[in-house]
Order: structure tokens, then C-alpha cells, then sequence
């Protein structure tokens, strides 16, 4: 019975660390938190998508596609899976030689945050080309911070700058391009909450990585408890927040409304409008058009003397 009640963390045992600088055992039980955090919230929002009206499920969808990205990752994690081993240029007298590198993390962004970035852009009304863009510079971001972290010499920080421009473009179209068309939608004000709170942490995150992946000044388990809090706020919360908001939105209003017919512009025709808000028409009139009246010919004149 106590085997039951009581049950260590063994994922350093099971998956011992090489690096010089790797996760601890408190920092495996910070991950496992993270991750009971993620499965959480996860299973709030599944739950929630039975209760939503029918066509407005959408950003339900989307945040259990990254919730769920983000519980697998930081399972990984947890285990200590996906960390490799790197020696690092900016080596000091308490974190020497190699650092373990966990790429969990990056495709936690990478994958995590893409549906993130969709449910911002369809509730502002931007064009899916607009979309597309902010994603693929999230990408470019992402992917050049993976890339410098294998670097073993300062060449790293070129990838660090790469990626930064990468993010201030996207904060750039975030805020000029979404809140033009948030405004022109009336949800200008929900959408500078969301976006100004997602852009508030996300530049927070070039800080945890000079100081940890990058930068080597602070110790593995120190920098996944930086991160960690950071993805906390990212996705669970910002999940939860956008599926209140969320209720007060007018999906026809915002070209939103989802049938079994797809995405329906808000004047288009499709059979749940015509059902619901034109009058019917009776089966014997239907199709049948009213003769038009004929002309009725003028009596002959008659003269007279």
C-alpha cells in the first residue's frame, strides 16, 4: 500500500543524463508539474468543446492541438528524453564543460504555437496570406534559436540575432496589420489583451535563453524553471482566456461561423440561413412563376358625322 501512495521520480535513473550540466531530479519533479499543468488544462478544454454551440468550436480545436503538442514535449522532457549533450563556448566555473540541450523544447514552439498564432489571426480578421506569414517568421524564429544552440562557438549568437529580427517582425505585423482589422471588427479591444499579452512574454523569451541555452549563466534546471513558467502563461493560460473571450464574439460577425458546409461567409447562402430566416415556400407554388397579364386589345374607334 505504501508502494502506492508514495512514488519517486526514477526518469534519471531510467534515462541517466551525459552531459556536465544537466536536469536534476527536482527539475525532472518542476517538468512533471509543468506537464500535469498542461494535461490539465488540455482536458478542461476538451470538456469545454461539448458545451460551445455548434459552429463555434474552432478555437476550441486549435488550443488542444497545442496543448496537447505541449504535453507530449514536456513529457519528454520530464523523462529526460531529447537532451544532447553540448559544449558550450561561454563556460564558467559553475556550469563547465557540456550542456544538456533538450530540442523537446524548440518543437514544443515550433508545432505548439502555430495554432496560437491561427486563432490570433482568424478572430482579427486578417487575410490567410497575413497568417501564413506570421507563422512562417515564428518559424524562422524558432528554428534559428534550435540551430545556435548547437553551436559550440560564439557563431551562436548570429543565429540568436537572426531569430530576434525574426521576432520583432512578427510582433511588428501582430500589432500594426491584426489591430487594423481587430478595429475595423470591433474587437479591437479583446485582441490588443490577447496580443499584448502574448508579445508581453514572448519578450521575455529572449532573456531566458541568453541566460540559459545561450548564454550558459544559469544551470539546466534553473533555465526549464525560466521557460517553464513562460509556456505556462503562453498556452494554458492564454487558452483558457481566449475561450472566454471568446463567448461574447459574434461569429458571423467575424466570418467565423463553421456549418458541416465549411467556413460560410457572413452573406453567403447555405440551407441552415435559408431554414432559419427565410420564410417558407409552399411546395405546389415553388419553381412555378406567375403568368405575366396579357395585353388587352383597344376596341376599333368609331367616327363620327
Amino acid at each position: 500500500m505504501a508502494a502506492i501512495i508514495y512514488r519517486s521520480n526514477d526518469a534519471l535513473k531510467i534515462n541517466p543524463p551525459t552531459a556536465d550540466d544537466n536536469l536534476t531530479t527536482g527539475g525532472s519533479d518542476w517538468l512533471w508539474a509543468v506537464t500535469a499543468i498542461y494535461l490539465f488544462i488540455l482536458i478542461v478544454v476538451i470538456g469545454l468543446q461539448y458545451f460551445a454551440r455548434n459552429g463555434e468550436k474552432i478555437f476550441h480545436y486549435l488550443y488542444i492541438i497545442s496543448l496537447l503538442v505541449g504535453t507530449i514535449t514536456y513529457f519528454a522532457q520530464a523523462s529526460d528524453i531529447t537532451g544532447i549533450p553540448v559544449r558550450q563556448v561561454d563556460s564558467t566555473g559553475d556550469h563547465p564543460g557540456t550542456r544538456q540541450i533538450f530540442f523537446a523544447r524548440y518543437i514544443n514552439w515550433f508545432v505548439g504555437w502555430v495554432p496560437v498564432l491561427i486563432s490570433i489571426g482568424l478572430f482579427s480578421g486578417i487575410s490567410w496570406a497575413t497568417i501564413v506569414y506570421n507563422i512562417a517568421l515564428m518559424w524562422v524564429w524558432v528554428g534559428s534559436w534550435l540551430a545556435g544552440v548547437y553551436v559550440e562557438t560564439t557563431y551562436k549568437w548570429g543565429f540568436f540575432a537572426f531569430g530576434l529580427f525574426a521576432e520583432l517582425l512578427l510582433w511588428g505585423s501582430l500589432f500594426h496589420i491584426g489591430s487594423i482589422s481587430a478595429r475595423r471588427l470591433n474587437v479591437g479591444n479583446h485582441y490588443f489583451l490577447i496580443t499584448g499579452w502574448l508579445v508581453f512574454l514572448w519578450l521575455i523569451y529572449p532573456i531566458a535563453y541568453g541566460v540559459s541555452d545561450g548564454g550558459n549563466k544559469i544551470g539546466v534546471t534553473e533555465g526549464f524553471i525560466f521557460f517553464g513558467i513562460l509556456d505556462v502563461l503562453t498556452v494554458p493560460f492564454l487558452s483558457l482566456f481566449v475561450l472566454f473571450l471568446s463567448t461574447k464574439w459574434d461569429y458571423r460577425a467575424l466570418n467565423l461561423y463553421f456549418t458541416q458546409y465549411g467556413r460560410v461567409a457572413q452573406g453567403g447562402d447555405f440551407p441552415e440561413r435559408q431554414e432559419h430566416e427565410k420564410a417558407p415556400v409552399p411546395a405546389d407554388a415553388a419553381g412555378v412563376a406567375e403568368p405575366a397579364p396579357t395585353a388587352t386589345p383597344a376596341a376599333p374607334a368609331v367616327e363620327t358625322v
